[in-house]
């Protein structure tokens, strides 16, 4: 059984009175077999539903009348000229009290549009599921035809237009856009840290400035681009040139220009006007900048990266790729999970105490506490990067996630279904 129950009226003009017996029975038919375990009833429609009544009414009209007005208040009304803005209210409504299961009862020739947009609009987290809506109102206004079997190209277009239009609309929540920077990374290079504020993510965990979307998550890839979208224009960088880590929790380095591994943890380029970026909600992400060469690079680096060294392994891409040397080479550590909240199991705080005992807290305890950061910077200093172009302890960049809801996302504190923050770099064109 649904626990959501969609009702799509959209496009119809209802507010005649010959058609309330029709609409009165169709809504009371849903109403009944749905009302006792759906969590939520609602009518999509492209303007109010208007049941005022007049004194030229006779007794069975005013009765239709009334009846429908009485039977409105058991669903909740989307109104609005758009289906964007109506099926993402819609889904607001489904997201806040946690559903699902829906069940879209649809025009047929209205379905193939309506899965075009369910389709921008969320993920594979809800489970819809598709009836046609007998509807026939008096005057044509819904007549029955087939299904429309496909959308054509321009018509995915105008939809996906519609789309980011809306979005674009919509105010940044939690407050303002926020790009973490250090003036150790030259002016050649554009770069930063987001933090969760300034973006249109509505989600609890992943509100507001969510940059990663998945099949398991509610905010869907259209959200996770207007984001984007925001962050770009702010930073002033172009997003169809941008580029996220494929992450494995492993050590592999795609230099761009080369085959594209299927997935990687560092990513170089000597590109000009490509952003490359790292994910992060506890994990580091880390950029690497060499204004001498021109050339950058960005790591994702969680404790199992961090063991492999995909740090150096990037620092090591560049040095191979470009000729960087390594006392040119900048390093600047994103927020991260501090030591204060990360614990892992004595078999695997072991390795990071071989790095060096300061990295662990508690080690004789079942859990010992981890310190990621600190582990980084050692490797990178073996490895050859000079200390004092490290940066890994500058206001707010050294901030632990988890500690800091109101700053940044974090897995170990929020759960799987946590959101992403990034550190992201480009070269100047």
């Amino acid at each position: 059984m649904a626990e959501a129950v969609l009702i799509d009226l959209f496009g119809l003009t209802l507010n005649s009175q010959k058609n309330y017996p029709t609409l009165l029975k169709t809504l009371d038919a849903v109403r009944s077999h749905h009302a006792a375990k759906a969590k939520l009833l609602c009518i999509m429609c492209c303007s109010n539903i208007s049941c005022e009544s007049n004194g030229d009414l006779d007794t069975y009209e005013l009765e239709t009348t009334n009846g429908l007005s009485a039977l409105l208040r058991e669903f909740e009304i989307v109104s609005n000229p758009s289906m964007a803005a109506s099926l993402y209210t819609i889904k607001q409504k489904i997201d806040e009290k946690n559903l699902s299961s829906i069940k879209v009862m649809v025009p047929m020739h209205r379905k193939t549009l309506m899965k075009a947009f369910i389709d921008q609009l969320f993920t594979d987290v809800y489970n819809f599921e598709f009836e046609d809506l007998q509807v026939t109102l008096k005057g044509g206004l819904l007549k029955q035809s087939t299904e429309i079997s496909m959308i054509t190209t321009q018509e995915l277009e105008a939809i996906q237009n519609e789309i980011e239009t809306y979005l674009r609309s919509l105010p940044a929540l939690k407050g303002e856009l926020t790009i973490l920077t250090t003036p150790l990374i030259s002016d050649i290079f554009i770069h930063g840290f987001t933090t969760r504020t300034g973006g249109i993510s509505y989600i609890p965990t992943l509100s507001s400035f969510n940059l990663f979307s998945s099949s398991k998550r509610r905010d869907p890839r259209v959200v996770v681009q207007e984001n984007l979208r925001r962050l770009g224009s702010a930073a002033g960088f172009n997003v169809k040139k941008f580029y996220r880590i494929k992450t494995d929790h492993a050590n592999d380095v795609w230099v761009m220009g080369r085959k594209e591994p299927e997935s990687y943890d560092g990513i170089t380029t000597n590109q000009r006007g490509v952003t490359i970026a790292a994910l992060g909600a506890d994990c580091i992400p880390i950029i690497f900048a060499d204004p001498v060469k021109k050339a950058c690079g960005v790591a994702h680096s969680g404790w199992k990266g961090t063991l492999l060294g995909v740090a150096m392994a990037t620092v090591n891409a560049m040095i191979a790729e470009y000729g960087c040397s390594l006392e040119d080479i900048i390093v600047i550590l994103g927020p991260s999970v501090g030591p204060c909240c990360f614990t892992l199991p004595r078999e695997s705080a072991n390795a990071f105490h071989n790095i060096d005992p300061e990295c662990v807290r508690l080690f004789d305890s079942p859990n010992p506490y981890i310190d990621i950061r600190k582990a980084t910077r050692i490797l990178l200093e073996q490895g050859g990067i000079l200390p004092q172009n490290i940066q890994d302890q500058i206001q707010d960049l050294n901030l632990c996630t988890s500690c800091h809801p109101e700053k940044f996302f974090s897995h170990v504190r929020d759960g799987l279904n946590f959101g992403t923050q990034i550190g992201f770099i480009s070269i100047r064109e």
